[in-house]
């Protein structure tokens, strides 16, 4: 029993400082904002790396998506006559809750995943000490570019994510269901509040800066070759995960609440 706690303390010792630490270097990126424009070039490749480059997953997955709950909630809706309303129901729930959430959890599994290898990487064969040495913070060289592309390009991808989501799901009500592509648009229109479209960036953008931080955490703190290159790559994926899934209930709770 005093190993289960004892360990248990371990746990969650680690887990608090790599919270701190991923807290510290998000501030110390922040501060560097004012170098934007010389570190342009970095910021624009990481953009092309994490918006162009993992865009075509991205529209398929949300597309069937919305096909997928357009099928389940017409089927349902048709028992009872209601199969109009499919484009209210897609066009929110895709805008509010669906398109943030699979465009983070896409980007935390494509892009996160990357950022903790290749940061990762460069941790085991001391390159970041290097770094340090030379007196270049790694917040500024590293943290930074990947930081700014992921929360610009996250909110970005979200928006095509719903546009691709609705279509998706007008075809399947059109095909499946008998709902003319006029109905679906009026209902969806009638239906989608700018709140609900401030809802879904809000979270995309925040999707963003989680995955960023937490994968260049855990690249920085890599440690013990390519086993813990491996390592740290499996946690960023799990810690954005989880933190995603919490932080989208609790924006949606403090906005509809």
């Amino acid at each position: 029993m005093r190993d289960f706690f004892q360990a248990l303390g371990h746990k969650i010792v680690a887990a608090t400082d790599t919270a701190g630490f991923s807290l510290v270097i998000l501030w110390r990126s922040t501060l560097w904002i004012r170098s934007i424009a010389a570190k342009r070039r970095e910021i624009l490749a990481q953009c092309y790396v994490c918006g162009i480059e993992s865009m075509p997953v991205t529209m398929i997955v949300t597309m069937f998506s919305g096909m997928i709950l357009a099928l389940q909630t017409g089927i349902q809706l048709a028992r009872y006559g209601g199969q109009d309303l499919i484009g209210a129901l897609v066009s929110v729930t895709l805008a509010r809750e669906m398109a943030p959430f699979m465009t983070g959890l896409i980007l935390a599994a494509n892009v996160g995943s990357a950022m903790a290898a290749e940061i990762g990487t460069m941790s085991v064969s001391e390159e970041i000490d290097a770094m340090r040495i030379m007196a270049i913070d790694p917040a500024r060289f590293l943290v930074l570019p990947r930081l700014l592309a992921m929360a610009v390009m996250c909110p970005i991808i979200t928006a095509y994510s719903d546009l691709i989501g609705i279509i998706g799901a007008a075809i399947v009500s059109r095909a499946q269901l008998g709902v003319s592509f006029r109905v679906f648009k009026t209902e969806a229109i009638s239906a989608l509040l700018l709140k609900d479209i401030e809802t879904g960036f809000f979270k995309a953008f925040i999707f963003g800066v989680v995955i960023a931080i937490v994968g260049c955490t855990q690249g920085l703190r890599a440690a013990g070759g390519a086993i813990g290159v491996g390592h740290a790559t499996r946690r960023s994926v799990v810690i954005s995960y989880i933190l995603i899934i919490m932080l989208g209930y609790y924006i949606t709770w403090f906005f509809y609440r």
